[in-house]
């Protein structure tokens, strides 16, 4: 395991071993090619079976997989009864424990940490002074310790800033475990997921039960694992998060064993994270862009909520109010259809006549699902009602388009039966 637990008992360390593990992980650990990608622990696997390696986030990743394609890929997860695996180790693992983990979290990220409840986990948002958005992160409490979820592009600045975080509260009692850069991380998404995982899960698992959002320390084909019930696809799905390196390839196998199961690459989970109304990180969100102009206030809590109204949070008195309302901004963060040409990222927005740049398209495809072109971005507040007609740029014609709602498809998100 790369990365001992990270104590501070005094503010002279200026890197925890953790943060200097994630450094040399990127830098010295074993290549991937001559451009210096990383390889997850599944990349053998992934070139067996005809993954198209590309960069991604440091690492090399399948696009798609030879036989299948994007679109082929995409429908399958999204078909009844069918399910994808996703490899998902890219993205960085932390342990957090200490009697002030929650309490010190709360001082780094937007959302109520403290009030989560035993294997409840959310979303959240790591920010910065000026309330700028650094990472989006899934916390999940484990009982014993705060499990959290990073972005692999960014965990490497991500932990450099919780280090800087911790230095800046030396009294608090916390120590961050990063799971190194060989901890395996499988998505498994679809329909199909709960009968693919259940065979695999202990005897007596009540998988009805298992809420969206939650998590449990189990095992997996017998394996130890950290099972999460979420995902990145706008279906109902889990994150497997595999604790022993000897044990990844296994898991990711017997999981690809069940006839309704295949892999599924990266041109695919793009699709299917922007039908389902999701950011991509570096895309959608930055540290220049807050979680007002994001849409995403609903990550701090509803109005009258302790996190808006206590805040304490980087950046918070930046966009909200004493009371805890949020202060108005000159853009924000919206879906389009209705252009009849796919937009692209980087595409400029323009008012109804084309005269007049409004905004940016910050992620664009052509909807597998819907079959028609799909995007999300940025636009002037004004303009950002549901059914606003505007203009893109595309290929230096301005075509029309509309404001529209999110997600663009009816997600299938599991819940509990009542």
């Amino acid at each position: 395991q790369i990365g001992a637990p990270v104590r501070h008992t005094a503010a002279k360390m200026m890197l925890s071993r953790a943060t200097d593990a994630a450094r040399k992980a990127l830098t010295q650990r074993r290549y991937a090619s001559s451009d210096n990608l990383l390889k997850t622990m599944l990349y053998d696997l992934h070139v067996e079976r005809g993954g198209k390696m590309v960069p991604f986030a440091g690492y090399e990743l399948p696009v798609q997989y030879a036989g299948a394609g994007v679109l082929k890929e995409h429908m399958h997860c999204r078909a009844p009864g069918k399910a994808s695996v996703f490899d998902v180790g890219h993205m960085g693992q932390i342990k957090w424990t200490g009697a002030d983990r929650a309490a010190f979290l709360e001082k780094c990220v937007v959302g109520d940490i403290k009030g989560l409840g035993a294997g409840e986990g959310r979303l959240s948002l790591l920010t910065n002074e000026s309330g700028g958005i650094l990472d989006d992160t899934v916390i999940t409490n484990a009982g014993d310790y705060i499990y959290m979820v990073v972005n692999g592009a960014c965990k490497v600045t991500d932990m450099a800033h919780l280090e800087k975080m911790m230095a800046e509260h030396s009294d608090m009692d916390v120590q961050m475990n990063y799971l190194g850069d060989d901890a395996t991380l499988v998505a498994l998404q679809g329909d199909g997921a709960k009968t693919a995982l259940q065979p695999l899960l202990p005897d007596g698992f009540d998988m009805e039960r298992f809420a969206f959002m939650t998590g449990v320390d189990t095992t997996v084909g017998g394996m130890e694992c950290r099972v999460t019930r979420c995902g990145y696809t706008g279906e109902d799905g889990f994150e497997i998060g595999v604790t022993h390196t000897k044990d990844a390839v296994a898991v990711a196998e017997l999981l690809l064993s069940n006839e309704n199961v295949e892999p599924c690459g990266l041109g695919a989970r793009d699709s299917l994270r922007l039908e389902a109304g999701l950011c991509l990180y570096g895309n959608d969100l930055d540290d220049t862009v807050n979680p007002v102009e994001g849409t995403l206030l609903w990550t701090i809590g509803p109005k009258d909520t302790r996190r808006r109204t206590e805040q304490g949070f980087p950046g918070a008195a930046n966009m909200l109010t004493a009371e805890g309302k949020p202060k108005k901004f000159g853009r924000k963060r919206v879906g389009f259809m209705g252009h009849t040409k796919p937009a692209r990222p980087g595409a400029d927005i323009y008012s109804a006549d084309g005269t007049t740049k409004v905004g940016t398209v910050t992620s664009g495809t052509v909807s597998p699902c819907l079959k028609a072109p799909i995007a999300m971005g940025y636009v002037e507040t004004a303009l950002g009602k549901n059914g606003t007609e505007l203009t893109v740029d595309i290929r230096g014609k301005k075509i029309p388009t509309k404001v529209a709602k999110m997600p663009f498809v009816e997600p299938n998100y599991w819940r509990v039966p009542e």
